[in-house]
């Protein structure tokens, strides 16, 4: 959930952090071969492109789930649902399926169980927690953080893409997300980022892991639980 995010099971993109000093290079490669640009922002090292990858890093294949709808008992009645909402194990997409184009710009949408197996990332790299977000956020300056991570212009992101510089270099990218019912939301006018953050909205809600969004519309840095 194009990572960018409630108490719902929403898909987000992936953006990494290394906390090695070693990892300075310019460009980290995935278990698929995939070569990603990095960028250094203060004292933190970001990939500047969005994950892609089709493996966890020990080789093992993700499952891809794409719109197969499965029957699932609810209550006496047999119903069909999205098997992306209870696949029961991690799994990625393709926004709309079609692989060529988000691949080559987007990257791939990701569930929260997938993020959660810490095995999502190139080996020595980490999806962030939100500590980690404040941190990037602070050096930028919260109220225009956003926009210095956006990618400039309105190529992909829809107009009027506010305070949008990419000063920064992070070239954050409105890939969306998958919602709660399978169903492709917001492409174009949302970044939504998974963390590696736990969260507990409420005594009765699941656990869920916090993301983070940035808008068309906006210069900040939001946050959610999904």
């Amino acid at each position: 959930m194009n990572t960018k995010l409630f108490l719902k099971i929403f898909s987000g993109i992936i953006w990494l952090i290394s906390g090695l000093a070693v990892l300075k290079a310019q460009t980290v490669t995935d278990i698929d071969g995939n070569v990603y640009k990095t960028v250094t922002i203060g004292t933190q090292t970001w990939m500047a492109e969005n994950l892609k990858t089709t493996k966890y890093n020990d080789g093992t294949p993700i499952p891809l789930v794409a719109d197969t709808m499965v029957v699932r008992a609810m209550g006496r009645k047999p119903v069909s649902v999205p098997l992306w909402i209870v696949v029961g194990s991690g799994a990625y997409c393709w926004y709309y399926n079609i692989k060529i184009a988000a691949y080559h710009v987007y990257g791939a949408l990701y569930n929260r169980i997938a993020v959660n197996t810490r095995m999502l990332c190139p080996t020595g790299w980490h999806v962030l927690g939100i500590d980690e977000w404040t941190t990037l956020t602070n050096y930028l300056g919260d109220s225009i953080a956003g926009g210095k991570l956006k990618e400039n212009g309105t190529v992909n992101w829809h107009y009027p893409n506010t305070g949008a510089t990419n000063e920064s270099g992070f070239t954050a990218l409105p890939g969306g997300w998958r919602d709660e019912n399978g169903v492709y939301q917001e492409i174009g006018y949302q970044g939504v980022f998974w963390s590696s953050t736990y969260s507990y909205p409420c005594a009765r809600c699941p656990r869920g892991n916090k993301k983070v969004s940035i808008s068309y519309d906006s210069s900040q840095v939001e946050y959610a639980v999904g």
